[in-house]
């Protein structure tokens, strides 16, 4: 689909996008410009926006393939031949990593003031379940786990994510395939701690909750498992069922749309980038920052 985007792409809406993001991207990096150390700045042939805007547009369009989208904007953003060489492209693009993460944490920020935050994990698959025993990408980091939603093993990473009640993206955290939820709560929780917690049954831990409203008086709720001997009423769990469900339209926008279990990146710097430029790209649509 993607080589067709010349030819459905709405020239002027790819335009307006790009414009919108190019405006945001400018003003905030003028806020950490003094922490974007740079050698022979002077000698660069496109601004940091400008590799950042083209960056989070083609997160913001699903393009999984660097290459691809390389070749997309130099033949209908920059047809004069004035954009950086592909390779060159990359390494700016990894070189503003930190300030990918920076304004992305700004952003989430705004979820402190919506009523709750839902808390999920999300495979992230690096290959095809046949070739799990012999893939050679991220070998040592990546690992083997078990998705009990489509109930079958995959090997890459796992990926934990808070979202507000609005969708709004806020704490993640990126670890191997077989972490336990549980293990990785409280970091994703505790980078914007939000009062109002819910998670599903794989976050049942009483010692995690308790330490969440002590530590960061932060209130998480769980439904609970069929062998409790004390358990709510019915209820009680749909209407967590219901807050929960939130989470799931994120996954699924995020895999549908944008494309997040398909990074073709084969080094953790490269990954880095592309997770969190999909993460800001959603984040401006939710806020209404950029159309869609």
């Amino acid at each position: 689909m993607q080589e067709h985007f010349h030819f459905t792409t709405d020239p002027a809406k790819l335009q307006k996008q790009y414009a919108a993001i190019f405006c945001f991207v400018s003003a905030q990096l003028s806020l950490i410009q003094m922490y974007l150390h740079r050698r022979n700045r002077h000698l660069v042939k496109q601004e940091d926006e400008v590799v950042m805007a083209v960056h989070l547009l083609g997160k913001l369009l699903g393009f999984s393939s660097e290459r691809a989208w390389h070749r997309f904007v130099t033949g209908n953003l920059f047809t004069n031949g004035s954009f950086l060489e592909r390779s060159r492209y990359n390494r700016r693009c990894r070189a503003l990593g930190f300030a990918v993460k920076w304004i992305r944490h700004e952003l989430a920020k705004r979820g402190q003031h919506h009523a709750y935050a839902v808390v999920d994990s999300l495979p992230l698959p690096l290959c095809h379940p046949a070739r799990m025993q012999r893939v050679k990408r991220f070998r040592g980091i990546a690992d083997m786990g078990y998705c009990a939603s489509k109930k079958q093993w995959y090997y890459g990473f796992k990926l934990h994510l808070q979202v507000t009640n609005q969708g709004l993206a806020m704490g993640y955290v990126v670890t191997e395939a077989s972490c336990h939820d549980v293990k990785a709560a409280e970091t994703v929780m505790t980078q914007i701690p939000h009062p109002y917690n819910f998670g599903d049954k794989g976050y049942i831990s009483h010692a995690l909750r308790e330490k969440l409203y002590e530590e960061h008086q932060a209130a998480f709720w769980t439904p609970s498992r069929h062998n409790q001997k004390h358990g709510p009423s019915k209820a009680w769990e749909e209407w967590i069922r219901k807050k929960r469900k939130v989470i799931e339209t994120v996954f699924s926008i995020l895999v549908d749309q944008y494309r997040i279990t398909d990074i073709r990146a084969n080094s953790i710097a490269g990954f880095e980038v592309a997770l969190d430029g999909i993460l800001l790209a959603y984040s401006l649509v939710t806020l209404g920052l950029v159309e869609r």
